[in-house]
């Protein structure tokens, strides 16, 4: 099942909504119109609860001891095991609550969940809900604004938000990341879990002032020029997987770069110059075009194993690092030009 996407036997339905448009391998509910959060729940099959239970060890003489230490989760619906090895200070947080924060935003006023499902056995959920205002590049290039959320239920991560920019015209995913992460929040499965939730949105700063903010980084990029071979640059920092090839970049010994990576650098360059969304007027020899190429080479062009691999690399693998890299590139190039990629 390589789109993972949660199969309830029970129900037989795939765990998964999407607005208009089918998604993850045409798997799921498509439906025509912006659900309510307790319509998401239930399209999206993510209407059960998860139970934390203290572990059982059973000894050779047929007793059993109960772990004060060492829990479990599962799945009340189903009773499929979520996750086998859980400390004692996790959290559960219901995937209703996850839900909450989203209606906690601004009252619930204009936001429409676009997706939302389960992966594996239940054990990562994941939401996304379209916020009501576009930020504005140029004329004619509006960019929409998301929140993304995934929780687990396995013990083994955090329940994690982003916020997350669509482009209209070439429906990019631009996952941009305000400079030192704050479009990005972490928050572990402990007690304070969802009051933590409730607080995240102002934690975020999703309000008129992050809008505006991310809308003059776009315009002001859009209105600075990038050459070719400073493109190629900006492109290679931003793409560098470790140190060693960073010290080849700066030295000037790029005969010495794998050519695993120089074919990585080709593919992005290759999409920068040629995507028909890197022809517009904001995006062609712009920096908001060179940023632009590195989020749609991840959306567009890499080849991912699966689904769910694309969807953990761009929310918190090595997509969501590269972004960052550029993120952080094209801030510091818009304001000191070439001297930046040196």
């Amino acid at each position: 099942m390589a789109h993972n996407i949660n199969y309830n036997s029970k129900t037989d339905q795939y765990s998964f909504m999407s607005v208009k448009e089918k998604a993850w391998h045409n798997l799921g509910q498509v439906i025509e119109h912006y659900p309510t959060s307790a319509e998401a729940v239930k399209y999206a099959g993510l209407d059960y609860e998860v139970a934390k239970r203290s572990n059982i060890h059973p000894l050779p003489s047929g007793m059993n001891i109960i772990s004060d230490s060492s829990y479990f989760t599962f799945r009340t619906d189903t009773e499929d095991i979520l996750g086998g090895k859980i400390g004692a200070d996790y959290e559960v947080v219901q995937n209703t609550e996850a839900f909450a924060f989203f209606d906690d935003i601004v009252g619930g006023d204009g936001i429409k969940y676009e997706t939302a499902g389960a992966l594996g056995k239940g054990e990562i959920i994941f939401i996304t809900a379209k916020l009501p205002d576009y930020i504005g590049v140029g004329r004619d290039d509006l960019i929409e604004q998301y929140l993304f959320l995934t929780s687990t239920h396995d013990g083994l991560g955090s329940i994690t938000i982003a916020y997350t920019p669509i482009r209209i015209v070439c429906n990019n995913t631009l996952n941009a990341a305000l400079k030192n992460n704050t479009g990005r929040i972490k928050i572990r499965h402990t007690a304070s879990a969802t009051e933590k939730l409730k607080q995240a949105h102002k934690m975020l700063g999703i309000s008129n002032l992050l809008s505006s903010e991310m809308e003059e980084i776009y315009n002001r990029w859009s209105q600075v020029r990038i050459n070719d071979p400073e493109l190629k640059r900006l492109i290679q920092l931003a793409m560098v997987p470790n140190r060693e090839t960073l010290e080849k970049l700066r030295k000037g010994e790029d005969e010495q770069l794998s050519t695993s990576f120089n074919n990585i650098i080709e593919n992005v360059y290759e999409y920068a110059m040629s995507s028909e969304s890197q022809q517009m007027k904001t995006t062609k020899g712009t920096v908001f075009g060179a940023f632009n190429s590195i989020t749609g080479y991840y959306q567009n062009v890499r080849n991912f194993k699966d689904e769910e691999a694309k969807f953990k690399s761009i929310m918190s693998g090595t997509a969501m690092n590269r972004t960052q890299s550029a993120f952080n590139l094209c801030i510091a190039f818009a304001k000191v030009g070439n001297s930046a990629l040196n």
